[in-house]
């Protein structure tokens, strides 16, 4: 499948501060329809607070975001969800004691109202994971691997034009990490956009055609994984002096 050439989201200066630290500060990036991007950097970076800051549960202090065209740095989180923008994130949130069809029609919900026709989406959504099998087991009976799935389920149910997906393989074991891989891109050939945290480099170094680096709130450098992956900033301040030094020997 091809896309046209056109930004799908743009990311414009956006800053947030908390208690006077600025957990954002002065970030940009442009993702274009069809793409998969990587978002990296270490614990504490600014990460999900971008993802927050795009999916509305925090506002900008300053900036602004730009979503097909339309300003949403200011919107409520369910409108922001209507207007195509899905996530997972990075600790799993299911509701545990519901089915895994219910949690993944909380999601259709978005679209429609009917609870016939949102079972007919949750079900097209589970039977493209692979979860149809497990439809009626209570979420907090599977395991981390299939949790993760139903929370993948649930927001692709609210058919996102752009998909944001925190360490979605985190914890996952090598099988399950290549199942995942192969998840991923089948939903990117099914139209959507993708912008993944991974801490899994493999992943990284595999998936996205453009990545870019976080540090103390501020992009570092963007670029192809090969790189990012040779950049000497993003050793340093991401995978270490310990291997930087190991590169030298």
């Amino acid at each position: 499948m091809t896309w046209a050439k056109m930004a799908l989201i743009e990311i414009k200066g956006i800053t947030k501060s908390f208690g006077g630290v600025k957990a954002v500060d002065d970030f940009d990036l442009k993702i274009e329809v069809g793409q998969i991007v990587g978002l990296i950097g270490p614990n504490g970076a600014g990460k999900s607070t971008i993802f927050n800051l795009v999916t509305g549960v925090f506002s900008v202090d300053s900036g602004e975001i730009v979503f097909n065209g339309e300003k949403i740095s200011h919107y409520k989180t369910y409108q922001i969800c209507r207007k195509g923008i899905g996530r997972s994130f990075q600790v799993v949130k299911p509701f545990g004691d519901m089915t895994v069809m219910d949690n993944v029609m909380v999601g259709a919900f978005c679209r429609v109202e009917d609870p016939k026709e949102g079972r007919q989406r949750a079900m097209e959504v589970l039977e493209f994971v692979k979860l149809a099998d497990k439809k009626n087991f209570f979420t907090k009976n599977l395991t981390i691997a299939d949790k993760k799935r139903v929370e993948l389920a649930r927001a692709l149910a609210t058919k996102p034009k752009l998909l944001l997906l925190d360490e979605v393989m985190a914890g996952l074991n090598p099988k399950e990490t290549e199942d995942t891989i192969s998840l991923v891109r089948k939903i990117r050939e099914d139209g959507t956009t993708l912008l993944i945290i991974e801490h899994v480099m493999r992943v990284i170094m595999t998936l996205p055609e453009r990545v870019a680096i976080i540090h103390h709130g501020r992009k570092i450098t963007e670029g192809t994984p090969q790189e990012v992956a040779a950049d000497e900033r993003v050793i340093k301040a991401y995978l270490g002096e310990r291997y930087g030094l190991t590169r030298t020997q």
